[in-house]
């Protein structure tokens, strides 16, 4: 073994820590270069190594993912041997596993849509019930009651059993698929508390959806069954090995991701879109298919159970089918007048929706000081907002006056059942009370009333202003609590009644019905904080059956996330920088081009030789955290000293298990290709690989020698040292890589400089080299 040139640390390699341990971290503002993460991280306090990340509110070290084919001679060897009907076989599986994971989240989302209604349309037919009655104070306790309930047992299973169920999903599911394998954010027991845990918050009234975490969800459930089987319960079946990689992996769990999206908002193509737009950081034709399909077995599920539900089989539960709302009725014609109403629409949505950004982002960070001091503390913030947002649902809707119902109504009015438009709330028989139709709702029917088409004066401006600003300011002070929260419905929710408002403002100039401005309005809160537009836009068309508004659509996703781009950055991006999440862009930052690639890798370089002593591989294992090492022969095993390929932390522990050692330096690559295969060398389930503490190696065997060439990568990526920085991020993210050899220009030096890993483009890392560097040029 040999300690040569530069290498960087390899950060993101490092060990699993303890739950709950306090790590000394790099965090640096303007007048300390270290803190203790137990100090604020507040806005000028930032994450200075890409090494370890926040999952839930603790810190754990993180780890990159396998994208990369390792071509060595056991994997050549098995290609070779694999015949026809296995092929077949694997080929099968994967199209069988996209049925099963359209399949389990269909019927997961149909679970999560029957919970939430029923529990809490029985929540809001107590409350009506006692205000009938003129019982106002047992109708609030009743009310405040049932919501602080449902948020402690929400923020218990959070606190206690997965705190990585908390909070959206979607940024660590955009960090999985674009490398980064952090502490159990797909682990059962984050997917088990994510289903109860979303149905329990949103019943609780919080200004939360279960949109977001039934991504997460789906990717969960994706990733269960692609585990490549366990012993540990007998699941070996030889089938189920072919998926024991990494890169399989990925696939599967894109289409959950894609198929969260689907039965959220039960708009298929949508999903699939989202996938590829926000989600996915590598895409395939292969990979759209199978995408398509499982958001295709999840609409057909969610169509069957609905239908089953519309003869009154599901409780509260069972209108809408599968458009949730639809505003094809209204009539859709605009003119010029019309179009500067939309930009004027879009235009404030992108500033209200960075706007909604820059504080989502305060919160987060303050919050985080309150969550890391424990389950007792996240439990009592998550109580403390559900009577905040209690009262405001509450008590507000008081400040409204009734007003009288409308005569030509096909619906009753007030409404008798737990949701409609018309709630009577404290007015007397023939009036409604328009505050209460949207508070004492579900966010789904506030959405849907917000949404309704030919009922231009249901709710005044008034009310309008008041449920727009509680909703904003709600929407924000929830996100980062320890419950599983969606951001699209809170966003959606304030979009449509900042649209609607806008609709009554300008219905003097605009012939648009003020529905079709709130469906505008929301699409322009959607553009201005979640940046997206091709999948928002397919997304709100399947949502609300009107094609014939997709221009007006295409529109204001456009001027809002303009508008917005201006300001800060998309929602999700911003929660992946909190957290300390090392995502790799899709274009390299302007100051990489005044960067080679030699600059930025540091030392030292460990190299093993084609035929090394034992004790120096264990030894280089236990005093490193790396995971990919340079293999290099030199003479006499070959003319000059040539780099022979790489070889990976988790094949040199399977090869050392095996003690296929000698007493001399030999080439015995033929004794490893008869004991083991390559499966031996796949990598397994939820990380339970091979540890170094696993390995019983005595004294004598330490002096012995192990052939390393059958389980060398002979073909590793490499890049030449005078390549720009850009262009090898660039080459970096789009291939997936873990390790990037970098080779020398010239020839009489070592076969290699250093090995580039993610850490390496992280700015931090970067920055920190070079302090001087202007980062935005």
């Amino acid at each position: 073994m040999d300690l040569i040139g530069n290498q960087n640390d390899d950060g993101e390699d490092l060990g699993e820590v303890e739950e709950g341990k306090e790590i000394r971290m790099n965090w640096s503002n303007s007048n300390s270069n270290s803190y203790n993460y137990s100090q604020p991280l507040l806005v000028k306090r930032t994450n200075t190594t890409s090494q370890i990340a926040i999952v839930g509110a603790n810190v754990y070290s993180i780890e990159s993912l396998d994208y990369e084919i390792v071509e060595n001679e056991l994997f050549k060897q098995d290609w070779r041997s694999r015949k026809k009907i296995q092929i077949f076989q694997y080929v099968l599986l994967k199209w069988a596993f996209a049925l099963l994971i359209g399949l389990g989240t269909g019927l997961v989302g149909f679970f999560n849509n029957i919970a939430v209604e029923n529990i809490s349309g029985f929540k809001l037919l107590l409350t009506s019930d006692l205000m009938s009655k003129q019982k106002y104070y047992k109708a609030f306790a009743a009310y405040a009651g049932c919501n602080v309930g449902l948020a402690a047992a929400a923020a218990a299973l959070c606190a206690f059993f997965a705190p990585a169920a908390a909070g959206s999903g979607i940024p660590e599911v955009k960090a999985y698929l674009n490398g980064i394998d952090a502490h159990s954010i797909l682990a059962p027991s984050t997917l088990f508390v994510k289903i109860f845990g979303s149905v329990l918050g949103v019943s609780a009234g919080f200004m939360v959806g279960k949109e977001g975490p039934m991504v997460h969800t789906g990717a969960c459930i994706a990733s269960l069954l692609g585990q490549g089987g366990s012993r540990k319960y007998h699941l070996t079946w030889s089938w189920l090995r072919y998926f024991k990689n990494d890169r399989d992996r990925r696939d599967l769990i894109t289409c959950g991701a894609a198929a969260g999206v689907a039965a959220a908002f039960r708009a298929p193509v949508g999903g699939v879109l989202f996938a590829l737009e926000e989600a996915a950081s590598w895409w395939r034709s292969a990979l759209l298919w199978r995408t398509f399909f499982t958001t295709a077995v999840v609409a057909m599920v969610l169509r069957a159970f609905v239908q089953f539900c519309e003869s009154g089989k599901c409780g509260l539960f069972g209108e809408g089918g599968l458009i949730m709302y639809d505003v094809s009725s209204a009539d859709v014609s605009y003119n010029g007048q019309d179009l500067l109403a939309v930009a004027f629409l879009g235009t404030i949505g992108g500033i209200l929706g960075s706007l909604y950004n820059y504080l989502v982002d305060k919160v987060v960070r303050t919050y985080s000081i309150i969550n890391e001091k424990g389950p007792a503390a996240k439990i009592l913030l998550v109580i403390t907002i559900a009577l905040l947002t209690s009262c405001c649902s509450y008590c507000l809707p008081w400040l409204a006056k009734c007003i009288p119902c409308p005569d030509d109504l096909s619906v009753s009015c007030p409404s008798a059942s737990g949701s409609g438009n018309y709630k009577s709330f404290q007015c007397p028989d023939g009036y409604y009370n328009d505050l209460a139709s949207l508070f004492l709702n579900t966010n789904d029917d506030a959405i849907r009333n917000l949404f309704s088409t030919n009922t231009a004066k249901e709710f005044r401006i008034s009310s309008l202003f008041i449920f727009l600003a509680a909703v904003y300011l709600l929407g924000i002070i929830t996100y980062g609590i320890a419950i599983p929260s969606g951001l699209f419905i809170p966003v959606i929710l304030a979009g449509a009644c900042y649209g609607r408002l806008v609709g009554r403002l300008f219905e003097s100039i605009s012939s648009l019905d003020t529905g079709l401005f709130a469906l505008l309005g929301a699409a322009s809160f959607l553009g201005g904080t979640m940046r997206m537009t091709v999948s928002l836009c397919v997304i709100l068309l399947e949502l609300t059956n009107d094609l014939l508004l997709l221009p007006l659509v295409m529109i204001v996703l456009l001027i809002s996330k303009t508008v917005a781009d201006n300001f800060n950055i998309g929602v999700y991006d911003q929660i992946l920088k909190i957290k300390g999440l090392p995502y790799l862009e899709v274009h390299a930052e302007p100051y990489m081009r005044h960067l080679v690639v030699g600059d930025v890798v540091t030392g030292p370089l460990v190299i093993f030789a084609g035929v090394e002593k034992v004790r120096n591989i264990v030894h280089a294992l236990r005093m490193t955290g790396h995971n990919g090492f340079p293999v290099i022969d030199e003479p006499p095993s070959s003319d000059a000293p040539e780099l022979c390929g790489l070889v990976l932390r988790s094949h040199l522990l399977v090869l050392l298990k095996g003690k296929n050692f000698s007493r001399e330096r030999v080439f015995s690559g033929g004794d490893v290709l008869r004991r083991f295969a390559a499966f031996d060398f796949a990598k397994a389930g939820s990380g339970k690989g091979i540890k170094l503490d696993d390995l019983d190696i005595e004294e004598e065997e330490m002096e012995m020698y192990v052939d390393l060439h059958p389980i060398i990568n002979t073909s590793p990526y490499t890049v030449v040292e005078t390549m720009s920085l850009a262009k090898a991020a660039i080459l970096f993210r789009q291939v997936g890589l873990r390790h990037m050899c970098v080779v020398p220009k010239s020839q009489g030096r070592p076969p290699i400089v250093g090995i580039l890993t993610r850490h390496d483009f992280m700015p931090e890392h970067i920055l920190g080299l070079y302090p001087h560097m202007n980062p935005h040029k």
